[in-house]
């Protein structure tokens, strides 16, 4: 099934939230102090999804200096993704009902797997998450994931306002922004605090 919406541009606003991490914490959407990275992934110990939240995780200092608050959605259910997450230093959020998805358009294809540009991706992917599962580093996915393995991912850079500052909808499993690219970004837009109403 695929979503032909795509509600979010560079302008949209995001309506305060708090989302329930997988260990039970809340997080804060738009954050009140800094610039929040919102991105949706696949599904539990998808290898795609793992080759790139490893790059966000070696660098997860630099993005945190840069003023940018991690926060990674997935479609599989916090049982499922608990055993996947434990050394990520960022804030994971469970979808499985997909709510999130749909309120910003983030679509599923056979694209995801079938674009050409995925294949190469998927194969270091592949590659690497079994050496990681090898090391006891990573775990394997479920054979039949929730959701399916159909997604696209998707990455918000919001502000603190709640304006949507950039926006990426990937074309394949691995069309997000690099941490390069996320940084320049983050550069090019200073986070702008919430203002207080009780201040006025």
């Amino acid at each position: 099934m695929r979503m032909s919406r795509r509600p979010m541009e560079p302008g949209s606003t995001v309506n305060e939230r708090n989302l329930t991490t997988v260990s039970g914490d809340q997080v804060a959407v738009p954050a009140p102090d800094r610039l929040i990275h919102l991105q949706f992934r696949r599904f539990a110990g998808c290898p795609v999804c793992n080759l790139h939240l490893r790059s966000v995780t070696r660098r997860h200092r630099e993005i945190e200096a840069a003023g940018v608050r991690e926060v990674v959605v997935f479609h599989s259910p916090a049982e499922e993704l608990l055993p996947h997450t434990t050394a990520l230093p960022f804030a994971v959020v469970a979808d499985p009902t997909r709510r999130l998805y749909a309120e910003f358009g983030v679509e599923r294809s056979p694209r995801a797997l079938l674009g050409p540009r995925a294949w190469g991706p998927i194969v270091r992917a592949v590659v690497s998450g079994a050496r990681e599962v090898v090391r006891g580093r990573e775990h394997l996915p479920a054979t039949s994931p929730h959701g399916g393995r159909l997604g696209l991912p998707a990455d918000f850079l919001i502000a603190p306002d709640g304006r949507v500052l950039a926006v990426k909808y990937g074309e394949h499993a691995y069309d997000q922004w690099p941490v390069d690219e996320l940084l320049e970004l983050a550069a090019r837009t200073p986070p702008t605090p919430r203002s207080n109403p009780a201040a006025r």
